[in-house]
């Protein structure tokens, strides 16, 4: 099964438009030429959204499967991870469809929105996806949603040390800004847990080169860009996700973990 990359680019995300940053990739040719720059500063891992002819959030198995082929085409060192986010508009069938159809070896899922279905068919769908060798990221925005993932996976997915796990920091602080303690919370529960899987955090705001740093040196992966935040840490604006993807690559490459 993929591994999750070291330091993942989310270039646009499923919300936002040029209206937020004229930088912001929103065709498929935009988000190649994006990705190919990111690779370039640093970033080994592209996690994938697409958008209508109007700009919306998109979720369409075909869509999904011939972007994955050209990105590995046109970036073919570049692990590409597609979202099921569903934004309100999609239904857990809906979204497990998109994962399984999409030829994506990397998919990511938010428990609390597949868990809108029984526990019992999120459970056979993480199953599924284990069978076919599809890298399901779990995401969690707080420790409830660890605890709801201790119950619906199966023991021995939740043991696995390829377990993938997001962790989301800042989305729903009053300022959506995080801070680096944000994952102490979910550091805790792993341990209480007696987890070793391969995790990630992705942080909104301001504090999101911080909160990255402060993951790595603890182990854990990043994931950077303009879904989740545009500004430097000293408030400047940046031109673009691949001089984002630089200042935490920069940040970072050089921390042992656990300094």
């Amino acid at each position: 099964m993929t591994a999750l990359p070291a330091l993942m680019v989310a270039p646009n995300g499923a919300r936002l438009t040029k209206a937020d940053h004229p930088a912001l990739p929103m065709t498929l040719p935009e988000i190649i030429a994006t990705a190919r720059d990111c690779h370039a500063a640093g970033a080994d891992g592209l996690h994938l959204h697409l958008r209508d002819a109007d700009g919306g959030h998109l979720l369409d198995a075909g869509a999904y499967r011939e972007a994955v082929q050209e990105l590995a085409a046109q970036v073919p060192d570049m692990a590409v991870q597609i979202t099921t986010e569903a934004v309100g508009m999609y239904d857990p069938p809906h979204q497990r469809q998109v994962a399984v159809q999409s030829g994506a070896a990397m998919v990511s899922a938010s428990i609390r929105e597949l868990c809108r279905d029984p526990v019992n068919v999120t459970h056979a769908f993480y199953d599924d996806c284990a069978a076919q060798g599809i890298a399901i990221q779990h995401i969690l925005y707080d420790r409830a949603d660890g605890e709801l993932l201790t119950r619906t996976l199966s023991p021995d997915l939740l043991s696995a040390p390829d377990l993938q796990l997001l962790f989301v920091l800042g989305r729903y602080a009053a300022d959506q800004n995080s801070d680096p303690r944000d994952l102490d919370t979910f550091l805790d529960w792993m341990g209480a847990q007696d987890l070793t899987p391969d995790w990630a955090v992705c942080a909104f705001g301001q504090g999101e080169t911080a909160s990255l740093v402060y993951a790595a040196q603890r182990g854990g992966k990043c994931r950077v860009g303009f879904e989740n935040a545009r500004m430097h840490a000293d408030g400047r604006v940046a031109n673009d996700n691949a001089e984002r993807v630089r200042a935490v690559h920069d940040a970072i490459r050089h921390l042992p973990p656990g300094a």
